[in-house]
């Protein structure tokens, strides 16, 4: 790696790992906890790469990434926050940041993006777009640091102003209505109604063309769409077809498989089509323990502003909501702190008092592997699409190797994730010869990432 790097944050731990990884990686660094010395930097021309915190003494780093793109345009940036919400993550899209990554970070990963935000040319900026965070941030618990999280996040971000139709899923709980919501609310179509489409909207005779009188080209959203009746469903179908380049912006929700259900003849298979431009997969909490204590503080701060007594997890109380399946995903987590902020006995909740609460409430019923509906079931489906897909010709030869990469790809990866990089344990739970293991991510080009956090 080879350049000169700005790095701009408050806290010197953070500013001396940055300094010490970067220069033995072969770049020059320039660390400093004042926006206004980077910005100083900037101007006289100094760097090929910026590294900025955002909430700092002297201001907010995503407010100099204009002046930045002003003064050297082409210069990439790198947002790193403590902040780990959609809207940091939405802004620094906006604000055309080159990156974003929350903290704490992992640090080869930002030595990775590093290296390609100094190779790739960054694209030309764009004026970023005004924000109502305050409002937004009160409203949607859309907060998480893990990968699946930010994932998320950064496909929103990319999304919110496309031309496709986007559908959202994920199970009951998660949030899916909350991402229309924040897709429509920091999208250019952010001053138009915002409307949720249900069958009692759709019929009679003039059904679709009130919607659409009511959506004056801003965003529908076809909540739960697989609940759609038959005949409501050729509607919508109908009703998409007559929207033209200035028609409203369409968004959908599902906790079904929208596939399965096309399969069992539930669902309208030209509906799916027309509907899945873009799939945005909402995780459950179980698929993101990590963000169950920074829910928790933000639904406890949440019902303190409201004039509530204040709470927290005592250890025992956050250990049990770690290992709890959560059914409900986050509006079960939601609902049982408000319980606990009116019960509990103490500012600090036991564990005691958490098991009395989530006594009365289901447990997840665990997976079960030898399902054949689970993996082999949808392999099978996701075959004959792709089969049918090539309408009675033959797919491309070498089908058998490819559809092998495909499936041992995101086990690796996975297992890998499970197992915090550490090839010797993850070739001990795949059962294979460490050695194959190497190779395969090699031949496969996985990223191997060991868990290394900087608070």
């Amino acid at each position: 790696m080879d350049g000169t790097i700005l790095v701009a944050d408050d806290d010197r731990t953070i500013r001396t790992v940055l300094t010490q990884a970067l220069t033995r990686a072969g770049c020059k660094v320039h660390a400093t906890s004042s926006l206004v010395t980077l910005m100083r930097w900037v101007d006289e021309g100094k760097g090929d790469l910026v590294i900025s915190d955002v909430m700092m003494p002297d201001g907010n780093g995503l407010e100099q990434l204009p002046l930045i793109a002003k003064a050297r345009p082409g210069m990439p940036v790198i947002v790193i926050s403590a902040q780990n919400t959609i809207t940091t993550a939405i802004q620094a899209a906006e604000a055309d940041a080159y990156d974003y990554l929350p903290k704490p970070f992992d640090l080869p990963d930002l030595m990775k993006r590093a290296a390609r935000a100094l190779d790739v040319k960054r694209r030309a900026p764009q004026t970023p777009v005004a924000q109502s965070a305050d409002v937004i941030e009160s409203d949607l618990p859309l907060v998480g640091r893990t990968a699946a999280m930010q994932a998320l996040y950064r496909l929103v971000a990319r999304v919110m102003n496309a031309s496709l139709p986007v559908l959202i899923t994920g199970e009951s709980g998660t949030g899916k209505s909350l991402i229309a919501r924040a897709i429509h609310d920091f999208s250019d179509r952010r001053s138009l109604p915002f409307v949720t489409i249900t069958n009692a909207d759709l019929k009679g005779f003039d059904g679709p063309e009130t919607v659409l009188s009511r959506v004056k080209g801003g965003t529908m959203l076809l909540d739960e769409v697989a609940d759609l009746d038959p005949d409501i469903q050729s509607r919508v179908v109908r009703m998409l077809d007559q929207l033209g380049d200035a028609g409203p912006s369409v968004l959908a929700t599902s906790q079904s498989d929208l596939a399965q259900r096309m399969e069992r003849g539930d669902f309208r298979e030209d509906l799916f089509y027309r509907i899945g431009g873009v799939t945005l997969a909402v995780p459950s909490l179980r698929e993101r323990v990590d963000d169950i204590p920074l829910l928790a503080d933000h639904f406890f701060a949440r019902a303190a502003r409201d004039g509530l007594p204040k709470r927290s997890f005592s250890d025992g109380a956050a250990e049990l909501a770690r290992i709890y399946s959560w059914p409900g995903n986050v509006r079960q987590l939601e609902n049982t702190a408000r319980r606990l902020v009116m019960t509990a006995a103490e500012e600090s909740i036991t564990r005691s008092e958490l098991e009395a609460v989530l006594g009365n409430q289901p447990a997840m019923e665990p997976v079960r592997t030898g399902d054949a509906d689970k993996l082999s079931g949808s392999v099978e489906k996701h075959l004959r699409r792709y089969f049918d897909l090539h309408g009675g010709a033959l797919p491309p030869p070498g089908l058998y190797q490819r559809i092998l990469r495909e499936v041992e790809a995101p086990l690796l990866e996975i297992a890998l994730d499970a197992t915090a990089g550490n090839q010797a344990k993850c070739a001990d739970l795949l059962g294979i010869n460490r050695n194959t293991l190497r190779k395969k991510i090699t031949d496969l080009d996985i990223r191997v990432t060991r868990r290394r956090k900087l608070m």
